[in-house]
């Protein structure tokens, strides 16, 4: 007996629609690998409408005071706190994570979010006017910039998805989001909510696959390409958005080094990078996935480190002991357990290494030691729950070996030594350096990486800059 699928539609200019052509792909539940939705395929047709309505509702929106774009971003954080329960059920069913999890983990910061821009949206400060010429006042205007097409990914639907509109939104932008293919659930469920507040064509939702972001990105009315996903994705959009030199925002790959030095309180690292490197089922561009640790230590962390994956559990959505639910889909299965599999003979699986059961892609946490700089689980993202660990010396090799990747999103530094911690701080070619901690992220500070790990800044009012343009207005002072 077969079970009648659910039926997602693209929401464009205030409506519900399906694809103008009618093509759908079906979407899986990784905690089962069985579908239990459909979604539209976006074509051509789509994207043209979703461009058209966020085009035509950009005028008055951008014109819309701070203060009432304000108090529509509070009243959606207002709608989410008082649907929580229906957006968890459709991000567990996207996701397969644990529903607990979800709700602690989740629903608080993506509130959050949105309040912080909302309050931003009033906060926009300039340097004064003033005559820089005889005779003329020159004065600053900050201005949204457009139509904004946005990407959302898999690993994070529902957060990644208000890291995108919020800030866009608050600037008084328009926009048009696609959430990954695979992931679809959440973010319809979040355009019903924000479409019964915000004036139609303001936020659209287009679904469907790789092709359809394309088109998006190479659409000729969009200002602004937003896409967080992969270095190869990333790159691909920037090339698109510069054949008529769009603005582009990246959030891409990361493998954020975690250096552990001879002075830290091993079991309460151990605990913490754990914790920071399997949430998520390392599904994460900051995961706490490359352990440095000073030798002095290294076979007691090791110790440590295996014995706390042995101890974390991934299972179904409803158990409430998991720490983190299946991989997102098949492929990533397969990646993950590609990397292990290409093991060179010099690396010792500690822990984890293999799939757990047959239903789902769960994958156990896995702890990996013995493994040398130009490894390729060292150099490549693994996008799993999978954490390396080498032995280092001293500092300048600990940095050296951190900073020898092409990514550099996030680090994080374990140490007792105060002057220590702010050289390495210094030195860590990353976004973010955390110390004696990983993965924290509040509203007010910005997100973001630089070498492959892209350009531009993530939440914070970087971030809400990154949605504006700077206009120079000089007036005469004789006319």
């Amino acid at each position: 007996m077969s079970t009648e699928l659910r039926r997602l539609r693209n929401y464009i200019d205030g409506e519900f629609r399906d694809a103008a052509d009618g093509r759908t792909t079906e979407v899986v539940n990784p905690a089962t690998g069985e579908a239990y939705a459909t979604a539209p395929l976006s074509g051509q047709a789509d994207v043209d409408a979703a461009m058209e309505a966020a085009a035509r509702a950009f005028p008055a929106w951008r014109d819309a005071t701070p203060a009432e774009r304000q108090k529509a971003l509070l009243k959606i954080a207002d709608a989410f706190e008082e649907r929580a329960e229906e957006l968890i059920a459709a991000e567990v069913e996207n996701t397969g994570k644990p529903i607990g999890l979800t709700r602690s983990e989740e629903i608080p910061p993506m509130v959050d979010q949105i309040r912080f821009f909302a309050g931003a949206a009033r906060m926009l400060e300039g340097r004064s006017a003033g005559e820089y010429m005889e005779g003329m006042t020159s004065i600053i205007r900050r201005e949204p910039i457009g139509v904004c097409a946005q990407v959302a990914p898999w690993n994070y639907p529902m957060m990644m998805a208000v890291w995108k509109f919020a800030p866009a939104l608050a600037a008084g932008n328009t926009v048009v989001l696609k959430p990954s293919d695979t992931t679809p659930a959440s973010t319809a469920l979040m355009a019903d909510i924000i479409g019964s507040i915000l004036p139609k064509g303001v936020f659209n939702v287009i679904t469907g696959d790789r092709e359809t972001g394309r088109m998006m990105v190479e659409h000729e009315t969009p200002a602004m390409a937003s896409i967080t996903g992969s270095v190869r994705a990333g790159m691909q959009v920037a090339e698109s958005a510069s054949k008529d030199l769009k603005r582009v925002h990246l959030e891409l790959g990361g493998k954020a080094p975690v250096v552990v030095f001879e002075d830290t309180d091993i079991a309460k690292a151990v605990e913490d990078i754990s914790v920071a490197g399997f949430f998520n089922a390392g599904q994460d561009c900051t995961a706490a996935c490359r352990v440095l640790v000073h030798e002095a230590i290294h076979d007691e962390f090791v110790a440590a480190l295996a014995k706390a994956a042995a101890d974390t559990k991934t299972g179904q959505p409803d158990d409430e002991d998991v720490l983190f639910g299946p991989l997102n889909n098949p492929n990533q299965l397969k990646q993950v357990e590609g990397f292990i599999e290409r093991l060179p003979a010099h690396a010792r699986v500690e822990a984890g290494g293999k799939r757990v059961g047959e239903k789902g892609y769960f994958f156990a946490p896995t702890v990996v030691s013995g493994v040398k700089q130009d490894d390729e689980i060292i150099q490549k993202e693994v996008f799993g729950p999978v954490i390396t660990v080498q032995s280092f010396s001293d500092e300048a090799q600990a940095v050296e070996w951190a900073n020898g990747v092409e990514y550099a999103l996030a680090s994080s530094v374990w140490t007792k030594d105060h002057g220590r911690a702010m050289r390495m701080s210094k030195a860590l070619d990353f976004g973010c350096v955390w110390i004696n901690t990983h993965i924290p992220l509040v509203a007010e500070m910005p997100h973001g990486g630089f070498k492959k790990s892209g350009y531009g800044k993530d939440l914070s009012a970087y971030g809400f800059d990154d949605y504006t343009r700077i206009k120079h207005v000089m007036t005469s002072l004789d006319a």
